[in-house]
């Protein structure tokens, strides 16, 4: 349940709270390698990648990869990302932003493209899941954009005003989500994009969770 009428937070998983840019670009290049691509640099990655993911394969193959390619691309990432993500952690000071946040009586949620059945036990792990109202990983296939999950996301959450809701994110689709449905957005630069491509977004971009935090307490207000 929202705290109504309070700021909201809506916090992305991969590569905002979750600091996995190793498993990713491990896996990212694990699944080039199944089509005899060469592997990129984090480098490239963060100034290349973009969603839905088939237009990120685009801009490196030169082509969209064919329906087979996706279904052997996307599978073997996500087997691999599933073998190194052990070794990843949160983003440093994440625990003590998170109770600031809801002890200063605001709410906070994930929504994350993250498949939702592997997303929810992995955050319990970390036992943070106390702190959020809601947390929602992806449900259906997996390349699309995260616009119309938030829609479904914020409707679920109840007491929860749009315009008084900021999606922290490290990807410009953030940026749009947040957008779709009337939110705000902050932007990260320590996940899968660089700065910038985020400046792109038209809205902030900061480099640390906590500058992200304290702006969204103040555009949210």
């Amino acid at each position: 349940m929202g705290m109504q009428g309070a700021s909201h937070i809506v916090w992305d998983w991969n590569g905002t709270l979750f600091h996995d840019n190793d498993a990713i670009i491990g896996a990212t290049n694990a699944a080039f390698a199944e089509l005899g691509l060469e592997p990129i640099t984090l480098e490239q990655y963060r100034a290349l990648y973009c969603v839905p993911v088939p237009k990120f394969y685009e801009r490196l193959m030169g082509r969209l990869p064919t329906d087979a390619e996706w279904l052997v691309m996307d599978e073997t990432f996500h087997r691999y990302y599933a073998e190194h993500r052990v070794r990843c952690a949160l983003t440093e000071g994440v625990e003590e932003l998170l109770v600031d946040w809801t002890v200063g009586g605001r709410s906070q949620s994930i929504l994350s493209m993250y498949v939702h059945h592997e997303l929810v036990p992995l955050v319990r792990g970390f036992g943070i899941e106390p702190h959020f109202i809601r947390v929602d990983g992806r449900t259906g296939p997996s390349g699309g954009s995260k616009a119309e999950h938030m829609v479904r996301h914020l409707a679920a959450l109840a007491g929860v005003d749009p315009s008084r809701t900021v999606v922290i994110g490290d990807a410009a689709d953030d940026a749009v989500a947040a957008r779709h449905v009337g939110a705000k957005a902050v932007l990260y630069t320590g996940g899968s994009h660089g700065r910038a491509s985020l400046a792109e977004a038209g809205v902030p971009v900061v480099d640390s969770l906590a500058e992200a935090v304290a702006l969204a307490e103040e555009i949210a207000a």
